[in-house]
């Protein structure tokens, strides 16, 4: 089974915002580009640091506050995204400021960085070692320097509101991520929309072939987005016409029949996988979880996604090289590849 991973792999989007090879004038005439890529840079406010983060974990407990570290990617719609709407607005900029330091790291970068007494490398290997496949990522370090909590990808204001009174209030001492959002995100955010793609199916293990799981809840703040922007695109739809499409809701204690053939619920389900993000999707083929989107998927990504479960290209390579084949592909046969949030 392909090892799943989330939303935005790294070097697929590296590949797509950077890979150039050399060809001849005909052939880029016709060659297609790539669009939706983002300039951004982190807050002024920001900390200067010296990249040694066992001082600056200590320097953040005298003061009262957690160390914050934000792994961006030069060009990173979702990077942008998070910045623009989470990090330089109101009123999550004053409490950010208030509660961490934060310290923006690249994750194709060159700095030095003593993360703690035993590993001193790059702003690059440091990301390898910590298994960043997606920005933003970003790391949450408590007194011992100890990661408390991970968020992987974009989230909305109000759901990155929660994560952030959950790691400042010291909540991951006593309960977990999962049940302190259950217990705090309103719930009355957004209705669970119908939607024809959706299949009405209560015993997974009986679907052959591609499989993917909708996890929503009244508490989603980007399920119309998804709806509207990402399902309802075209390019998208082409891709996930394969699957048997399911929707759960996060929050029902119905009986359901796992993909492995187990009684469960689709709450249980949620918290099996990790779920913790609505809108959710686990993608699986023949029983075998191969994908996973844990955080807001852009259109060309998601639709890419799904294409190598649904072709299989999983049972041949990883996805970090089907994403550079791919990209290749598309440039090579004029496709302009638009990376950019649903119009």
């Amino acid at each position: 089974m392909g090892r799943f991973g989330n939303c935005l792999q790294i070097i697929g989007l590296v590949v797509s915002l950077s890979f150039a090879p050399i060809v001849d004038a005909a052939e880029t005439a016709a060659r297609g580009r790539i669009t939706g890529g983002v300039a951004h840079q982190a807050p002024d406010w920001f900390k200067q640091s010296f990249l040694e983060i066992a001082d600056d974990v200590d320097e953040a407990n005298q003061a009262g506050k957690h160390v914050l570290l934000f792994f961006q990617l030069n060009d990173c719609p979702y990077c942008d995204r998070m910045l623009q709407e989470g990090f330089k607005g109101e009123p999550l900029r004053a409490y950010i400021q208030r509660h961490f330091d934060s310290i923006a790291i690249n994750v194709r970068g060159d700095r030095d960085i003593a993360f703690n007494d035993e590993l001193s490398v790059s702003e690059k290997e440091l990301s390898e070692i910590l298994k960043v496949a997606a920005t933003p990522a970003i790391l949450f370090l408590d007194r011992d320097n100890k990661t408390v909590v991970r968020v992987n990808g974009y989230r909305a204001p109000e759901r990155f509101r929660q994560i952030l009174e959950f790691v400042a209030t010291k909540s991951y001492q006593t309960t977990e991520l999962a049940d302190y959002l259950q217990a705090k995100l309103d719930q009355n955010v957004y209705r669970l929309r119908a939607n024809p793609l959706f299949k009405e199916v209560r015993d997974l293990s009986a679907i052959d072939g591609p499989l993917m799981l909708i996890f929503e809840d009244g508490s989603c703040y980007d399920c119309a987005e998804f709806h509207d922007g990402i399902l309802g695109n075209e390019l998208v739809r082409k891709e996930i016409a394969p699957f048997t499409i399911v929707r759960l809701d996060a929050n029902s204690q119905e009986t359901i029949v796992d993909v492995y053939g187990k009684a469960t619920t689709p709450a249980e389900l949620a918290r099996k996988h990790e779920m913790i993000y609505r809108p959710g999707v686990l993608a699986f083929d023949n029983g075998d979880l191969v994908r996973r989107h844990d955080s807001l998927t852009f259109p060309h990504h998601f639709k890419e996604s799904m294409r190598y479960v649904a072709g299989g290209f999983y049972k041949q390579t990883d996805y970090q090289t089907y994403s550079l084949q791919r990209t290749e592909e598309l440039l090579a046969s004029g496709v302009v590849i638009d990376l950019g949030r649903p119009k």
